[in-house]
């Protein structure tokens, strides 16, 4: 039998089949884009701790807005301020059991030897990689636009392992010390992510026993992704590029104490502390809280005004829900939070309105689609 060509089949299969129905049209073509197992949408227990100061407001935004949207959550809440001798064991093991936390800020007393809580947690449950994402929002006026930043910071060792200790009287010794499973989880985080370059951040010009054996970690591991840029910069210098051109950066990743301060930075050049969402996650465990420290508590008179932002733990809210692997309902709030910025009707004093909490809160459930 001869061969027909494709030309000729297609006429012939057109000419003898009846016409493709046409939509109605009012109704829009849909396509499957996510097909859950059986079971996956069932409703996720998740450790929720409000916290100190604005933590409460904050995390009850949170609340009422996974309530509005029908997210497939629900919370085991648990009362716990920074100024406790120690997390209670009830708090850990919910953590150990439902896998995932969000929490508010905790108070952490400075100096006079009390433990911060947020490190216990960390160290607790090996939560060493600390994630924070600084972007620009759509409409929010920064001095800088462009910017696409996300910090990874090792979590637990170094400065925040509390391995201190009298010498002598009046001498302390620190010990700092470094792991490469952080500059693993940068590469593989931009390896998912489709980002481009790794800057590892050091002042191993002067550590260079401890930061020295950092970036012989990043080196390490970089050369098993070729098609990742890597590059290398010190901290002195890091600080002033990152406010002078910050748009230079993709994925950072730093020992802890860089790290915070990087951070913290960052979220300064593109909108404040009140809109960057960040987690902490381990092998096992993670906890997502308002990405940059600085401001994460808040002052009294932001609690007694309630105007406290809850953009940044929302945004946070958002990844907790992509871990969980619910990432329709992750969009959907994530894009409802940047449509009430970039309308700029409701916005809190620090992002130059005048909006309470709740009335943010009530916006964002109002552009749910």
């Amino acid at each position: 039998m001869a061969r027909r060509s494709a030309p000729l089949l297609r006429r012939l299969v057109s000419a003898s089949s009846p016409p493709a129905p046409q939509p109605h049209p009012g109704l829009a073509r849909r396509t499957v884009t996510y097909m859950p197992r059986p079971g996956d949408g069932a409703p996720r227990a998740v450790t929720l701790i409000p916290g100190d100061g604005i933590g409460p407001l904050v995390t009850g935004a949170v609340r009422q807005v996974m309530e509005a949207m029908h997210a497939p959550v629900y919370f085991e809440t648990y009362d716990v301020h920074g100024d406790m001798p120690t997390v209670p064991p009830a708090v850990i093991d919910s953590i150990r059991r439902n896998k995932v936390c969000i929490k508010g800020g905790l108070a952490t007393p400075v100096g006079g030897g009390v433990s911060s809580l947020n490190m216990q947690l960390r160290k607790e449950l090996d939560l060493y990689a600390s994630l924070v994402h600084c972007s620009n929002l759509p409409s929010l006026p920064t001095r800088h636009q462009g910017v696409d930043i996300v910090v990874i910071r090792e979590n637990t060792e170094g400065e925040y392992s509390g391995l201190e200790h009298e010498v002598v009287p009046g001498v302390v010794e620190s010990l700092k010390f470094c792991s490469e499973r952080i500059a693993k989880y940068a590469f593989e985080y931009a390896y998912l992510n489709n980002r481009k370059k790794v800057t590892a951040v050091h002042k191993a010009n002067i550590m260079k026993l401890a930061d020295g054996l950092f970036l012989e970690s990043c080196r390490e591991v970089a050369s098993k992704y070729p098609g990742i840029q890597y590059n290398e910069m010190i901290v002195d210098n890091c600080s002033m590029q990152l406010v002078s051109k910050p748009e230079q950066f993709d994925v950072m990743v730093t020992p802890n104490l860089y790290g915070n301060l990087v951070a913290n930075t960052a979220a300064g050049i593109v909108g404040g502390t009140g809109i960057m969402p960040g987690g902490n996650v381990g092998q096992d465990y993670a906890v997502f809280e308002q990405g940059a420290s600085a401001g994460n508590v808040g002052n009294e008179n932001i609690v007694e005004q309630k105007k406290a932002n809850p953009v940044a733990l929302l945004l946070s809210s958002a990844m907790m829900l992509r871990h969980l692997q619910f990432p329709s309902f992750a969009d959907r709030l994530e894009t409802a939070v940047k449509r009430v910025v970039a309308e700029g009707t409701y916005r809190t004093k620090d992002l130059g309105g005048s909006s309470t909490t709740q009335e943010v809160t009530d916006a964002v459930i109002a552009s749910l689609d």
